[in-house]
């Protein structure tokens, strides 16, 4: 049994269960989008890349709750996502009218950045498919009730693609609960989201009404500031020791107004350019914190989704591990070997992340 009761695997279809859209990404490579000729095509999303992760690097039965429109992308999106192992049967596919007038799948042009030019993504993604979702789409007493799943992650960023989806939330959530099933939520603020329909005052409604089902929340300052309301005077925005004691303040005080919280997390980051940062994690677990080794001047390739990655590394750890302080190390290992390589998924290994834990470097492995 976990410190968190998790449900035993041989009970369960899935270990893990993201709800999110996938968009397709196209990069630019080393070039930037305004100026490109060519891009090469990958498949990313905030809650998708926690499911991938756990798939890919950590050998996770996992499983996408989503909806594509039936058309050529859309298919690419699902081929992209087997490549990565992530079961797709729990996809709503809906009918597509030719010209995405009513329906289409998004896009998400993203630029690396280097040095002194930051990175720059430009998002498609208006009248998704998976924008659409609304409650009663999904039979979650099927995914939670019969087949059975372990844990459920899902995201502010879902939440905010329009009107309808955070309350798929709510009711997914909700569901997953019932049937002993862990919730993770990553509240993942984009102000560009919001501004469509209520801004901040919407953000925080919303937000707040899902907290109230999360088992395990993840979010930086800024997450916890815009989308609960928790704020803390004089927080430092870079990697020190004032970033952490803020976080402590700020996780006291949303523990003592949600105490159905059993952990929550961070990534400690301090950018110093595009690919310079410091890199870090915590992490609070049952009445105590944890801090992950921390990692002063990281050298980044790619810095898109090296959040998501350490949310699937200290997922694992929680549902695999009694040790709250592995699965922050998991997690901040995970993210930093995500940051090495292109693309918004993992390449990464198990061992890899076991090296880097351990305290290994760099040196080729032969």
């Amino acid at each position: 049994m976990s410190i968190l009761n998790v449900k035993p695997a041989d009970e369960c279809r899935f270990d893990i269960l993201s709800l999110g859209e996938v968009m397709l990404r196209l990069d630019p490579g080393e070039g930037r989008i305004r100026t490109a000729r060519q891009f090469r095509a990958w498949e990313g999303g905030g809650e998708y890349n926690v499911a991938r992760g756990l798939r890919r690097c950590f050998g996770q039965r996992a499983t996408l709750v989503s909806a594509f429109a039936k058309n050529e992308v859309g298919l690419l999106m699902e081929d992209l996502i087997l490549q990565g192992g992530v079961d797709t049967s729990q996809i709503k596919w809906v009918d597509y009218d030719g010209i995405g007038r009513t329906v289409r799948n998004g896009l998400n042009f993203t630029e690396r950045g280097f040095g002194v030019r930051g990175a720059v993504g430009c998002s498609d993604r208006g009248h998704t498919a998976a924008s659409q979702l609304k409650p009663g789409d999904i039979d979650w007493e099927h995914i939670f009730g019969k087949l059975g799943v372990r844990w459920f992650h899902t995201g502010g960023i879902f939440a905010a693609l329009s009107e309808t989806t955070g309350g798929v939330v709510i009711e997914a959530a909700k569901v997953a609960k019932k049937h002993g099933t862990m919730v993770s939520y990553d509240l993942n603020y984009r102000p560009s989201l919001w501004k469509g329909f209520g801004g901040i005052e919407k953000c925080r409604e919303v937000n707040r009404e899902i907290a109230r089902y999360v088992d395990v929340m993840i979010g930086n300052e800024e997450d916890f500031t815009a989308c609960l309301g928790f704020s803390v005077d004089g927080a430092d925005k870079n990697l020190t020791d004032l970033d952490v004691d803020s976080f402590k303040k700020m996780i006291a005080k949303a523990v003592a107004e949600f105490p159905n919280f059993k952990a929550t997390a961070t990534t400690l980051r301090g950018v110093k350019t595009a690919t310079i940062n410091d890199w870090g994690a915590m992490c609070w677990v049952a009445g105590k914190f944890y801090l992950s080794v921390q990692r002063p001047d990281l050298e980044i390739l790619d810095r898109v989704g090296g959040g998501d990655s350490f949310a699937s590394g200290f997922i694992y750890g929680l549902m695999n591990f009694d040790a709250p302080q592995l699965a922050v190390e998991y997690g901040a290992a995970h993210g930093a070997l995500a940051m090495t390589t292109p693309g918004d998924t993992t390449m990464a290994s198990l061992d890899e992340v076991k090296k880097l834990v351990a305290g290994g470097g760099a040196r080729v492995d032969r």
